[in-house]
């Protein structure tokens, strides 16, 4: 017999797994070479395709793989945390760094989807005014306040 307690502690796994935090990255690799990482805490996430996270994903970075190092070092890379804002200004927030040992390699943008829509930024040259040069440029870091946020990443657009 179906008790009315197992009834109550089901209804309550369902609303809580319907309301789990997840973020996807998808890439949007036009460059024809490289490989796309994605890498948190020293480990790689993914290495070209979709990425969901069940959490937030937090100090997250990208970048397509033409010869850089193991952190994107010589290349344009994308750092990214995706979380669910708790209090306001404390949810997403993504930029793209060119702070050295980085430095531009290819073409490189991020948009956010499914929440901010529109959001995002590209750097097409070494001289992009839309990445960090040094670390006090955090005028171009891109935030988002919506839940469960999703993030395009595009190479040579």
């Amino acid at each position: 017999m179906f008790s009315l307690f197992k009834l109550a502690a089901l209804v309550a796994t369902v609303a809580t797994l319907a309301a789990a935090e997840t973020h996807t990255v998808v890439f949007d690799n036009r460059c024809g070479t490289g490989t796309p990482l994605l890498k948190a805490n020293g480990v790689t996430l993914s290495t070209g395709g979709s990425y969901t996270s069940q959490g937030p994903l937090e100090a997250a970075i990208a970048y397509l793989d033409v010869g850089c190092g193991a952190n994107g070092e010589g290349c344009t890379t994308v750092e990214t945390t995706l979380v669910n804002p708790t209090l306001p200004g404390s949810g997403s927030s993504t930029d793209l760094t060119l702070i050295p040992p980085h430095e531009f390699s290819v073409t490189t943008g991020f948009g956010y989807f499914d929440g901010c829509d529109g959001q995002g930024a590209d750097c097409s040259s070494e001289s992009c005014t839309t990445a960090f040069h040094v670390p006090t440029d955090t005028g171009v870091q891109v935030a988002c306040q919506t839940d469960n946020v999703n993030l395009v990443i595009t190479f040579c657009d």
